[in-house]
């Protein structure tokens, strides 16, 4: 059985050099994707911290694992079988278990309750980057010399907005001890957001943070090798969801939901340096290490290995589901991607997107926002992403997209039927609510 060193980090999307970013500065990862197998088109199950990490590591959707929501208090969202970790799988085969750093998929409590429910020997949890490695590097040194697999979880803060003595009143940007901005390169606007000074300000800080992130990462890649361990251990390196800032993290668009996905397996070349274009999700991830470490996958499980993706492949979904219900307030919203179209419904009439920024003053604004207003959500949503690749131009009135809308709802509304989703038993329906769930029951009954 081979090592597992899991690294994962805060918001950060796709935001890397290897995913053609050309300004950030991020030469650990670039390399580390040179050696890996990069997925180009992985999905987070949700937009914000807790759900989508409890489906990174039970490999569940938010709607069945019950993390539907943030996990420290005062929301308190929990796992509701916190043994279907994959810390608890992989001890139940006999490997080591450690946790160092960002916890954020249970329920928040002390460090030795989080282990012993969610299958960990030891837990350390939080701390900025330094922290971080030194906890990292320290746990790499035990457990190799035990004469037995380990599963080593690491992840970072970096690159979270962090309030700083540094920001202005109203702004919480993202410098964290450590980080400064960094334009060495330059600046990469994403296309959904306005290019002005205010979000290039935000974008240096950005970049600064991901730099800074990166340097971490590779710290610990080194001490793996200077330990021998690089052919005996699997590695896997993602982040939650989309970047911290408007109209991408806390919303189901793209920007929100894409992340950075990319697995380094040693001994078989297949993994070294491939490009994975079709799409994947984060509930593929626990079945896939469970797979390259030679150990049986629960038959319940949503997702599927990636091995036949790399090695064969084969793709490994047509669809890529994602929700989001509760993050600073109560927002549900469903969507169903295929590699042309996305559809995005929404069943309250809250603002069309959730503002990730935890700040008073926005820096960094959406380039379609269509005046003084953000406007409520429509109940549909839907893009055609190969035409509008930043989901800017809703089609869903569109008579001519009728079938592929028709054929998009029905496929979510199964989905949501499969995965118990609240939604659809909701006890209080607004009548957005039910209007929303009335197209999605419409669509399934009328599809060819």
């Amino acid at each position: 059985m081979k090592n597992i060193l899991l690294l994962h980090c805060h918001d950060l999307g796709r935001f890397l050099g290897a995913y053609g970013v050309t300004t950030v500065t991020t030469p650990h990862l670039d390399a580390f994707a040179e050696e890996s197998a990069v997925f180009e088109q992985a999905f987070a199950t949700a937009p914000h911290c807790s759900p989508a990490r409890a489906s990174l590591f039970t490999g569940t959707y938010p709607q069945t694992n019950g993390v539907l929501g943030l996990t420290h208090d005062p929301f308190g969202w929990d796992l509701k079988e916190p043994e279907a970790h994959i810390a608890q799988l992989l001890k139940s085969a006999g490997y080591q278990t450690e946790l160092v750093g960002v916890h954020h998929e249970s329920r928040v409590l002390a460090d030795d309750v989080v282990a012993a429910r969610l299958g960990f020997d030891r837990a350390r949890t939080g701390g900025a980057r330094d922290v971080v490695v030194s906890r990292a590097t320290d746990a790499l040194r035990r457990m190799s010399g035990s004469g037995r697999p380990f599963y080593l979880q690491v992840g970072f803060t970096e690159p979270h907005r962090v309030p700083s003595p540094r920001d202005r009143p109203g702004v919480m940007g993202f410098l964290a001890d450590g980080v400064s901005p960094d334009i060495s390169l330059g600046h990469t606007v994403p296309a959904h957001l306005v290019d002005d000074d205010g979000a290039r300000e935000e974008i240096a800080e950005l970049q600064g943070a991901v730099k800074h992130m990166d340097a971490g990462i590779g710290s610990i890649l080194a001490e793996l090798d200077a330990l021998g361990l690089r052919d005996g251990t699997l590695v896997l390196f993602t982040t939650d969801h989309g970047l911290a800032l408007p109209r991408a993290k806390c919303t189901l668009y793209d920007a929100g939901l894409g992340v950075a996905l990319m697995l380094r397996r040693p001994g078989n070349m297949a993994w070294s340096g491939r490009r994975v274009s079709d799409m994947v999700s984060h509930v593929d991830v626990v079945p896939t290490l469970l797979d390259l470490a030679g150990l049986p996958c629960q038959a319940n499980l949503p997702g599927t290995s990636l091995r036949g993706a790399v090695e064969a492949g084969e793709a490994p979904r047509t669809h890529s589901f994602s929700q989001l219900t509760y993050h600073t307030y109560y927002d549900p919203k469903r969507s169903v991607r295929t590699s042309t179209h996305k559809l995005i419904v929404n069943f309250s009439n809250a603002p069309r997107a959730m503002d990730p920024t935890q700040s008073w003053i926005h820096r960094s604004l959406p380039a379609d926002l269509g005046g003084p207003t953000i406007g409520t959500s429509p109940a549909l949503e839907l893009y055609d992403l190969q035409s509008d690749p930043d989901e800017l131009d809703n089609l869903a009135g569109h008579t001519e997209q009728s079938e592929i809308l028709r054929d998009l709802s029905a496929a979510l509304f199964d989905w949501m039927r499969e995965c118990g989703d609240p939604l659809l038993t909701a006890p209080v329906a607004a009548s957005r609510h039910q209007l929303a769930l009335s197209a999605l029951q419409e669509a399934t009954l009328t599809r060819k």
